[in-house]
């Protein structure tokens, strides 16, 4: 069985890697963003990347449909739950939102739902601690925590869809 190593790269994402057969060193950066970049590198300094490939969510899907499934993806859903009860969540902020342009307050995300909004993804920056007065754009990338069932709602009031 291959030996998986996974390292968390502050403010970017995490790394997972491994040692392949035939000499190097194989492996997935998932970024904070949403994007996947695939690399190899030699197996005596992995840090010395002699090929990349960055890939957009649905590139990334289909690369995994073609490999058969991956452990990568049942260990990064299983790191989200390691903390029973506190859900996290990147959720994409779609142009169709209502809330579009808009400050974030607006959302009265923690009263509404019990999640709360503690950053934001844009252009490849995180923006920690957003204030009531932070405007929304279509593109960012919306970081949410709270229970399963408020990062769930969290996302359908993004997305127009919550009833509560």
């Amino acid at each position: 069985m291959v030996k998986l190593d996974e390292t968390a790269l502050p403010g970017v994402g995490v790394r997972y890697d491994f040692d392949g057969r035939y000499g190097k060193r194989v492996g997935v950066i998932t970024h904070r963003d949403g994007r996947r970049e695939i690399f190899v590198s030699r197996r005596d300094d992995p840090d010395a990347c002699a090929m990349s490939i960055v890939l957009a969510d649905d590139e990334s899907e289909a690369v995994a449909d073609l490999l058969g499934g991956s452990a990568v993806t049942r260990r990064m859903s299983q790191s989200m739950q390691d903390i029973e009860g506190l859900a996290m969540d990147w959720l994409p902020f779609e142009p169709s939102s209502p809330y579009a342009g808009r400050p974030l307050g607006e959302t009265m995300m923690r009263t509404r739902t019990g999640a709360s909004i503690v950053a934001i993804m844009r252009d490849g920056h995180a923006i920690p601690a957003p204030g009531p007065d932070f405007p929304l754009q279509a593109g960012d990338t919306v970081v949410v925590v709270g229970t399963p069932n408020g990062v769930t709602r969290a996302a359908q009031l993004l997305n127009g869809t919550f009833s509560g």
